[in-house]
């Protein structure tokens, strides 16, 4: 009698992560009361005084038996790493969030800034957005993994880190991958730079950062004779400084995609209006780029800025009278260069379209390294993915290259391949009270839902199957 294949169909079946339910409808009183914590804490950079978090999330760990470390460049702008140890089957994931906030303008918010205010379904404050529901998500992460015993086939790294906005001083993660980078090694990481798009009630759109520009600036420096203001100069610095602004202003740099960006306007295709969708496949097709670039450099800029190295001019510096004609004009240009960009022969080319030897290019300080997009098959993103499908039937999964810069290019360059997620919002509160706005909220049930889908990430990667 011939054996049935039952043995076969157990190996051919797909094994899933072990990790236990949670009822998210409890965990929502404890999440809240971390998050408004969290925000009412004054990080605003300068000075950043992100020890206070650190001191914060110390005392919660701990209080459910969870080791931390602190590492600080300057003790009031401290950094906390916590972990949860696994088998050791697989290599650690790196949970990860900003502590420090931008500043704030309180004439221009309705409510405290750092009051966590509850009011029409949102939380108001600053940090509600940009990096607080990160930082709140994965505490909560470490508490329900902690809680629940669930056994890990891999570490789960949780960092908290200072100087994110701006990070000039190397007090963030600058210091921790130069100086710590044991303690935060891992195969991938998840921080901020994504995010659902809400249309309505629905979310249409699961946005998850792959790659980001890299800031790159420079100033433009014109120098010529002095003199007073009633005889004209052919060597007139402010003369020659302007036809350079104005040249490198209007300079359509080559559009050049990669896999992120290909992927997420040929998806992004399927999902539009049949206008709409002709735009985005016309990026695809030699005969239409051209016309498809204008449309959005006309009326959707920041998709225009994903095609290219941009060029911005930014700021002006010249003169001390109106009657005297100054011996040195400056310009500052905000460049954000694509991930593969060889910035030197950017500038070289920058050069050639000047044309003016009058003029010259003064590279600043870059603060983030130029690195590789994040691979869009490999565990991490997948598990990100299956998540996006789970939680939100119907939405479609868009890898995304930030025009921005997060700490994720520090950890990519060390071969860390690393993604961006975020909360749900909508375009309108994007715009108005978005990351770096002049207020900022996010809506309350976004927050728990992000909690949930944070958890479901890490379990996905990191329990064990």
């Amino acid at each position: 009698m011939r054996k049935p294949h039952i043995v076969f169909l157990v190996l051919l079946a797909p094994t899933f992560a072990q990790a236990p339910k949670i009822d998210w409808e409890q965990q929502r009183a404890e999440s809240l009361k971390h998050y408004r914590a969290l925000i009412q804490i004054d990080t605003s950079n300068p000075p950043g005084n992100e020890s206070k978090v650190v001191a914060y999330l110390k005392s919660v760990l701990e209080a459910e038996g969870i080791s931390t470390k602190t590492f600080a460049l300057d003790p009031k702008r401290a950094n906390l790493v916590a972990r949860l140890k696994g088998n050791g089957s697989k290599r650690p994931v790196l949970i990860l969030a900003h502590t420090d906030v931008v500043g704030v303008q309180r004439e221009k918010w309705p409510v405290d800034p750092f009051g966590a205010v509850l009011k029409d379904g949102y939380v108001w404050g600053r940090g509600s957005l940009d990096d607080k529901p990160n930082l709140a998500a994965n505490l909560m992460t470490m508490l329900l993994l902690k809680r629940s015993g669930v056994a890990l086939d891999r570490d789960v790294i949780f960092l908290a880190e200072s100087g994110e906005e701006a990070d000039i001083t190397g007090v963030g993660i600058n210091f921790m991958v130069r100086e710590h980078y044991n303690e935060i090694d891992a195969e991938f990481s998840i921080t901020e730079g994504g995010g659902a798009s809400l249309l309505g009630n629905r979310v249409t759109t699961m946005n998850i950062g792959t790659a980001e520009k890299v800031p790159a600036r420079v100033r433009l420096v014109s120098n010529g004779t002095s003199g007073h203001g009633s005889v004209p100069r052919l060597d007139n610095a402010l003369i020659h400084l302007s036809a350079a602004v104005e040249k490198v202003g209007r300079w359509e740099t080559p559009m050049r995609l990669n896999d992120t960006t290909r992927t997420y306007f040929e998806k992004l295709a399927t999902i539009s209006s049949p206008d709409k969708a002709a735009i985005y496949n016309g990026l695809l097709n030699p005969q239409k780029a051209a016309a498809s670039q204008r449309y959005l450099a006309e009326k959707d800029p920041r998709k225009y800025s994903m095609l290219r190295t941009s060029v911005v001019p930014t700021m002006l510096k010249a003169g001390v009278g109106p009657n005297v004609i100054p011996s040195e004009a400056e310009a500052t240009l905000d460049i954000r260069a694509l991930p593969d960009e060889n910035i030197e022969k950017f500038y070289a080319e920058m050069k050639r379209v000047i044309g003016d030897p009058a003029v010259t290019i003064a590279p600043l300080p870059v603060t983030r390294p130029f690195s590789p997009a994040s691979p869009l098959k490999n565990e991490m993103y997948q598990a990100i993915e299956r998540v996006s499908q789970k939680m939100y039937p119907g939405a479609i999964v868009l890898p995304t290259m930030s025009t921005g810069a997060s700490d994720k290019a520090q950890l990519r360059a060390k071969g860390m391949p690393s993604y961006g997620i975020g909360p749900a919002g909508s375009e309108e509160d994007s715009l108005k009270y978005g990351a770096h706005s002049d207020v900022e909220r996010l809506l309350e049930s976004s927050f728990y839902k992000f909690v949930e889908f944070t958890w479901n990430v890490v379990a996905e990667v990191a329990a064990h199957r």
